[in-house]
């Protein structure tokens, strides 16, 4: 693709998402959850590269499943993605108390315990349901702000809107990209406050292999080594949709720093434990799992890179 192109899909895509931002927001829920069923069934129905991949990846985690049941579980995915999208486009007009009815979540104590100990809190979340509605949740219902990492996207005018966004709804963002990350969520962490990763997918290609539906993934070393430097607790999370208006939501136990073994041995043991906890939450609802992309080592480039 040349320059020039390249630059007018960029502007394209971010004109989109600036009409859905702008738009969806103003019709009425009804109408605009319709509008985004009929979008996931018919880039459904054309069978893409998006829709062909989390085909691919639901056949991991449901082994068993033949064609048509695959087919189901994608459609079901699509909708569940698309849904994500409409709840994320008009979140910034939802008032704290809709944010609250909206998200049902249990084990919080997990969360509010680990920080009444002062020592921080990792969140750590697999692309499940809408993770941001639960970050809207944190910072309105519990009122408890916290730091998360965004991807840099291009254009980079597409960056900033989603930065905004989170900003809008009460997080600190820090690009993934430029290395002063980790030092940055550190620091939050230290001074007891909690810091919220999407970490089933590594972008670095440098993450810590785990055993995910019975082959090797990558998954972000950052939690279990955050966890490690700063005493801070780590949790897992899990998110599902159960059919109805409201989002599903756990905490899990803590994962924790093993007693013995090198730096890199414990982390391997943590994103381990991390990883489990998050098979756990897809298996059992594998609808609402947005991974589009490739995963799993043996679906990567032959130099590791996500593509």
């Amino acid at each position: 693709m040349s320059a020039g192109a390249s630059d007018l899909k960029g502007r394209l895509t971010d004109g989109l998402y600036g009409l859905g931002w702008g738009a969806v927001k103003t019709l009425p829920e009804p109408a605009a959850a319709r509008l985004f069923r009929t979008i996931a069934d018919q880039v459904w129905k054309r069978r893409g590269k998006s829709v062909l991949r989390l085909e691919s990846n639901l056949a991991r985690v449901v082994p068993d499943a033949g064609p048509e049941r695959l087919a189901e579980l994608s459609k079901a995915g699509m909708r569940s993605y698309m849904r994500y999208w409409m709840e994320s486009f008009r979140l910034p007009t939802w008032s704290p108390e809709r944010i609250k009815a909206s998200i049902d979540v249990q084990d919080v104590h997990h969360v509010t315990e680990g920080l009444d100990a002062g020592k921080g809190v990792i969140v750590a979340l697999p692309h499940l349901a809408n993770w941001d509605l639960a970050g809207a949740w944190a910072t309105t219902d519990l009122k408890i702000p916290f730091t998360t990492v965004a991807e840099r996207l291009e254009p980079a005018t597409l960056y900033d809107r989603f930065v905004a966004y989170r900003e809008g709804l009460g997080m600190e963002v820090l690009p993934h990209s430029g290395g002063a990350a980790f030092g940055t969520l550190a620091r939050r962490l230290r001074a007891g406050g909690l810091v919220c990763l999407v970490a089933d997918r590594d972008l670095s290609a440098s993450g810590a292999e785990v055993s995910f539906f019975g082959a090797t993934a990558r998954m972000p070393a950052g939690p279990a080594l955050l966890a490690q430097q700063t005493g801070a607790k780590l949790l897992p999370v899990t998110l599902w949709y159960d059919g109805t208006p409201v989002m599903r939501g756990r905490i899990h136990p803590a994962v924790d720093v093993p007693q013995e073994g090198t730096r890199a041995e414990k982390t391997a043991a943590m994103t381990q434990a991390m990883a489990d906890a998050f098979a756990g939450g897809i298996a059992e609802h594998p609808e609402d799992w947005h991974m589009l992309q490739r995963l799993w080592l043996d679906d990567l480039d032959p130099q590791g890179e996500p593509t």
